[in-house]
């Protein structure tokens, strides 16, 4: 059983109210493989939303909020849920601030990519479940 973000499924919920549909995840959907999640809006933030990136250790949206609670609270509640559900492997949405595994933005919101996993991949690497993201596939 896979932990899927939620938005690769094609479930309208990334911070700007679209999807990334896969074709492929998609189908482990439908063969009953995943369970789908969306850790932004689990911690509590609304579809739309500002995008958010990490700089310095805190997620900060484009407005300059700090939303580093709502991403940590979503982080945790994926956490229980694959624990829950005995998932060792997830496949995230790539370069997220919450999901996104190896490589994400710098905080800038310039587009810049750094090495670094968002608040949930890490979460669950350092829980030892596996994790990818789509580009993986």
């Amino acid at each position: 059983m896979f932990i899927i973000s939620a938005c690769l499924a094609g479930i309208p919920c990334r911070y700007n109210g679209e999807s990334k549909l896969n074709k492929d995840i998609r189908q482990l959907v439908r063969d009953g493989e995943a369970i789908l999640v969306c850790p932004e809006q689990l911690g509590g933030l609304t579809t739309p939303r500002k995008p958010s990136e990490i700089k310095n250790g805190l997620v900060i949206d484009k407005d300059g909020k700090d939303v580093t609670f709502e991403f940590k609270k979503g982080a945790n509640i994926v956490l229980k849920i694959a624990q829950e559900y005995g998932c060792k492997r997830a496949i995230l949405k790539s370069r997220s601030p919450s999901c996104g595994a190896g490589e994400i933005y710098d905080g800038s919101f310039s587009s810049t990519l750094v090495q670094g996993n968002g608040i949930t991949a890490q979460l669950l690497i350092d829980n030892g479940i596996k994790v990818i993201t789509e580009d993986e596939l």
